[in-house]
């Protein structure tokens, strides 16, 4: 029996719940992913959240043995602007040497919904990313290669993108897009077990040479 759909099809997210040790299945969920005018990014990715978990719960048959579906969605915003995917390779260079040099947040949204109806758990976790100075060989060549194409942000740290990452601060695991330990606290709330396996990332403000992943 899996009590938990995960709906998200992010290889990333996948991992971070096997972690806990919580049987889940997932599916993926598409919803607009549009800002609404003057949405501010802790309301964007909890709306969001609960719009993938909402969704993915009503498409449940009646005999599903799921009782709760986690949403979740994770943003950057810089100045309180959400930095979402580059319109192009100009656009990549140019979020680049926006952050460059500066720190900005990563916010996670997380929602569970209950796959019966009732009042749903949602969370927001914010982490702190230091970037490092703009080379801008460094970045063109990044660009190039089309990694950050599809990255909020136009970039990923989880891939070559971390060449431009200086230091992460607070949840690991919130920038690789799923923070494990308030996702754990709502999962306990809400009758399901987590395992005792250990789980990737945890709490950090110091220098890492190999930035954590994010989806």
């Amino acid at each position: 029996m899996k009590p938990l759909l995960l709906a998200s099809a992010s290889p990333r997210r996948r991992e971070l719940l096997r972690s806990l040790g919580v049987p889940f299945s997932a599916r993926a969920q598409e919803v607009d992913e549009r800002p609404l005018p003057g949405e501010d990014p802790a309301a964007h990715v909890r709306r969001l959240a609960l719009a993938k978990a909402r969704a993915a719960a009503g498409g449940l048959s009646p005999r599903s043995a799921v009782r709760w579906v986690l949403g979740a969605d994770t943003v950057i915003a810089l100045d309180g602007e959400i930095l979402g995917k580059p319109r192009g390779p100009a656009d990549a260079r140019r979020m680049l040497q926006r952050l460059a040099g500066r720190s900005h947040e990563v916010l996670t949204g997380i929602a569970l919904v209950p796959a019966a109806g009732g009042r749903p758990r949602t969370a927001v976790v914010r982490s702190q990313v230091a970037m490092k100075p703009y080379v801008a060989a460094a970045v063109r060549r990044y660009v190039a290669g089309g990694e950050p194409l599809d990255k909020a942000g136009a970039y990923a740290v989880q891939g070559a993108g971390r060449e431009f990452v200086e230091r992460v601060g607070g949840s690991l695991t919130n920038v690789i897009g799923l923070p494990l330990e308030r996702l754990a606290a709502l999962l306990a709330s809400c009758g399901i077990p987590v395992g005792t396996g250990a789980a990737p990332g945890g709490r950090s403000s110091h220098r890492r040479s190999g930035p954590p992943r994010r989806s």
